[in-house]
């Protein structure tokens, strides 16, 4: 394999190998698509380092944003590991970007969307409880490092197992692909990954759907992952049903990580630059809407029952009245107030 006869039929001749060209329309156009994400992620990076103590950014969980934003850069870098000339090198960036940008962009969403959902179930409760543990901004770090660092350590096994390099691809008699020696495991260990992440997140987002106006985060991630999911379920039929696998690749990565850019951030980025008079604390706290029903620990809780009023002490006796902590209505607790 690998030859043809010439035309006058005494002798054969090498057939041509071929691999995507930087100048074929499909390079240009994936090359053109991730410059432009390129600049619009360090351009929303930027602003949301400037204007990293206002409310929208503070209320957005910042710290996982910038996994987010991170993990959109890896995706747009990814085009050109997969349009280069399979090297031994190429091949080892395209097994570890592909599967690691996606992963970075997906465990903090989920980690996000499980903390929303968290924060609404409490709220929900009509009885005392404890607040809700991992819920600081570097707890969510940490878990969405741990979900990371399962993908990570899913893809260096991969290459260990299968060290990555470039082969020479038959798809047909009469043509010759250079290729990188990815299997069908190699593919579908780290996509399978993903593919939980993104079920869990479109789970969590679909459970807080119907969320106050204060959380509409919720409703812009429930998007991003609905969108998200039609892709990739086009992306696996066709990559494995054809031979287009590498320009397959560039595209579902990169329309992947413009949803996640274009539904999380263009709302903050049109709040932050275009009307910065909603840029205001109250317009990102939970108000009277959504409250954690938390005790501080050292008020006790107010008893609802009926013999409660006879175990109140009287007016004038002993030490002075002293006024009383305000309470929720709904659950007789202190309630404190939690942002998300």
């Amino acid at each position: 394999m690998g030859w043809w006869p010439n035309d006058e039929l005494t002798g054969c001749k090498p057939i041509p190998v071929k691999y995507l060209q930087w100048s074929d329309i499909e390079s240009i156009v994936a090359v053109v698509f991730s410059c432009l994400g390129i600049l619009v992620t360090m351009f929303v990076t930027l602003i949301f380092a400037l204007y990293k103590d206002t409310p929208v950014v503070k209320s957005s969980s910042r710290e996982l944003c910038y996994i987010i934003l991170a993990g959109i850069f890896l995706g747009y870098i990814c085009p050109f590991t997969l349009l280069a000339k399979p090297t031994v090198a190429s091949c080892y960036l395209q097994r570890l970007l592909v599967g690691l940008s996606a992963a970075m962009c997906y465990s903090a969403l989920v980690t996000k969307t499980n903390r929303i959902a968290r924060i609404l179930a409490g709220s929900k409760k009509k009885i005392c409880t404890r607040k809700p543990r991992f819920m600081s901004a570097w707890a969510q770090v940490v878990i969405a490092s741990i979900l990371i660092s399962v993908q990570l350590t899913l893809v260096i096994t991969l290459v260990i197992m299968e060290p990555p390099f470039p082969i020479l691809s038959y798809p047909s008699i009469k043509e010759v692909f250079l290729i990188c020696n990815t299997s069908n495991l190699g593919v579908v260990a780290p996509v399978g990954y993903n593919g939980l992440l993104i079920m869990s997140c479109t789970y969590y987002a679909f459970k807080t759907r119907n969320v106050p106006a204060n959380f509409n985060e919720a409703k812009y991630i429930a998007f991003t992952m609905y969108t998200t999911c039609i892709i990739w379920l086009a992306f696996v039929p066709i990559y494995f049903g054809s031979n287009y696998k590498i320009i397959t690749t560039c595209f579902a990565v990169s329309l992947s990580v413009t949803v996640a850019l274009g539904c999380m951030f263009t709302p903050k980025m049109y709040i932050i630059i275009a009307k910065p008079e909603r840029n205001v604390r109250s317009a990102f706290t939970t108000s009277d809407v959504v409250r954690m029903h938390v005790g501080d620990g050292k008020t006790p809780c107010r008893s609802n029952t009926f013999l409660s009023i006879f175990r109140r002490k009287k007016p004038g006796a002993g030490n002075p009245k002293k006024r009383q902590p305000e309470f929720s209505p709904t659950s007789q607790c202190p309630s404190a107030h939690v942002q998300l």
